[in-house]
């Protein structure tokens, strides 16, 4: 398999920088077997059945972008430079990995002073990222993080407007309960108070598991041969109650849909080792591409995906590489809004 096998054509207007309003009024792409239908995603009801369970991530994202500068004394005086950072992950001993921009700006031992009283010592730089320790923590850091940072808007969306108030709501699912993420599960965006409780209603069934998704997510495939690419690793669990919700879905015959790749990736990942949900937790890096055997999930409600990127390869991996190439020419005809705040598909294998 070749990268160039996953790539497609997208105008840059389909590219959407802000989410539907309300949540549930989305579009959304129904691929069935053979068939497509163009739908809304409080319609979602329309194709599930009683008995049907949704998997929801509920990793909550953090304001992890940040602004501060770095004051620097030498012989040519008081020198200072703007510092944009944005947190990847927590080590254990607190201290926290991150982008640093500019990086050459900086040296080890410096401090950069973001506001809100929350400052980081600069401890390490190595492959293109920077080790920081705060001066705060526990709650203190959290308010102070909430106080300075930015919800950190996916690169394709940065890149056209920054980010607002309006973004602590938009980039946050209605059941985010565990920080740590720095990207948000965004399938998950479309959901509403009154669409869960009318699918709850018909029978439809909901189990909670949690991935913290990185940065690592929006990651290019350098390597031409995808199978050759490695990556990143999160942090994610799926708690003993979640996977026995799980595992009695299927032993009834009902149909298990993970909400998000993120959700399918660690329900797979919880599969691995004896082909059949467990509960578990650790940093899962798995790597989902045509040729993947699914034991878990049976359909899957998802975005639409950037082209050559890793969950072009999972979807393709889902429904088939043809089949993909004929969903997402529709969506591009009939002009789906794609990405993280754009519309939705739920992709259903023959």
């Amino acid at each position: 398999m070749k990268l160039s096998d996953f790539d497609f054509d997208l105008p840059e207007d389909l590219i959407a920088t802000r989410p539907a309003r309300p949540r549930s009024s989305a579009r959304l792409l129904v691929a069935q077997g053979d068939a497509i239908r163009d739908a809304i995603v409080r319609d979602l009801g329309d194709f599930l059945r009683p008995g049907d369970r949704l998997v929801l991530n509920d990793t909550a994202v953090i304001p992890a972008r940040l602004s501060g500068m770095r004051r620097r004394e030498g012989p040519e005086g008081v020198t200072q430079a703007k510092i944009e950072v944005t947190l990847l992950e927590p080590g254990p001993e607190g201290d926290w990995s991150a982008l640093v921009k500019p990086l050459k700006k900086v040296r080890d031992g410096e401090v950069i002073v973001f506001g809100a009283g929350l400052e980081a010592e600069v401890l390490a730089r190595r492959e293109g990222q920077g080790l920081l320790r705060f001066n705060l923590e526990g709650e203190a850091f959290d308010t102070a993080l909430n106080d300075a940072g930015a919800m950190p808007l996916p690169p394709y969306i940065a890149a056209r407007r920054a980010a607002d108030a309006q973004d602590r709501t938009d980039y946050q699912t209605v059941w985010a309960r565990h920080k740590g993420a720095v990207a948000a599960p965004t399938a998950s965006l479309h959901f509403d108070a009154e669409l869960l409780e009318r699918l709850e209603a018909m029978g439809v069934t909901f189990s909670h598991v949690t991935l913290h998704v990185g940065a690592g997510t929006f990651l290019p495939v350098k390597v031409e041969d995808v199978t050759t690419h490695r990556m990143h690793a999160e942090w994610g669990r799926v708690s003993e109650a979640a996977a026995a919700e799980i595992a009695a879905t299927k032993a009834a015959g009902g149909r298990v849909i993970p909400v998000g790749t993120t959700a399918l990736r660690l329900i797979e990942s919880a599969a691995q080792a004896s082909g059949a949900i467990a509960p578990w937790e650790g940093e899962t890096d798995i790597f989902i591409y045509p040729g993947f055997t699914f034991r878990v999930a049976d359909a899957l409600m998802t975005n639409f995906h950037l082209p050559k990127s890793t969950l072009m390869m999972l979807v393709s991996a889902l429904m088939g590489q043809d089949r993909i190439k004929d969903i997402y020419d529709h969506a591009v005809e009939n002009r789906y809004r794609f990405f993280s705040y754009g519309d939705a598909s739920l992709l259903i294998p023959d």
